[in-house]
């Protein structure tokens, strides 16, 4: 166990339309600077598809992408105790103050990359944000038994009309 504090910045502007949170960035990430950055995670993979676009290579190409796209993205955590990559050993958990982003674009709807995230944010960040939470399934390669690509490719579809303001 150690307590990690989030490294990175989250990624939003004034367009953002949907905020997409997890728990807090795995040692890949953090060492890499960015979200979702373990290879066998399926993150971007599943967003280009259903967004149909190529999918980002480059941090950079991944904050364009998001931006373009009017996905916010952050996790739910601040800080906390936790063991390498797994959300199921986080202890003292510490969260983010959303209202960064929630003060400055008019998000449409929240989304929870899995279970924990859902849970924590329920929790800690529902009380203040009042806004619910859409828990989608995580997309960890953790979960590659659990939910097919297939399934979270539909799974994550549910974005698609808060993107476009049909929802």
């Amino acid at each position: 166990m150690q307590r990690v504090q989030h490294p990175l910045e989250p990624v939003f502007d004034q367009d953002s339309k949907i905020l997409m949170l997890g728990t807090m960035p795995s040692p890949k990430s953090r060492e890499l600077g960015f979200y979702y950055m373990h290879p066998q995670n399926r993150f971007w993979k599943v967003i280009a598809e259903i967004l149909r676009k190529p999918i980002p290579q480059t941090n950079q190409e991944r904050k364009k992408f998001l931006l373009q796209t009017g996905i916010a993205l952050w996790d739910v955590l601040n800080s906390c105790q936790i063991e390498g990559a797994d959300d199921g050993s986080i202890r003292e958990p510490v969260p983010n103050d959303l209202n960064r982003i929630l003060s400055v674009c008019h998000i449409r709807a929240i989304f929870t990359t899995g279970q924990k995230a859902a849970q924590l944010y329920q929790k800690f960040c529902f009380p203040k944000t009042g806004i619910r939470a859409y828990s989608l399934p995580s997309t960890s390669p953790a979960n590659c038994r659990y939910y097919s690509y297939e399934k979270l490719v539909e799974a994550y579809r549910i974005i698609l009309p808060f993107l476009s303001g049909e929802a």
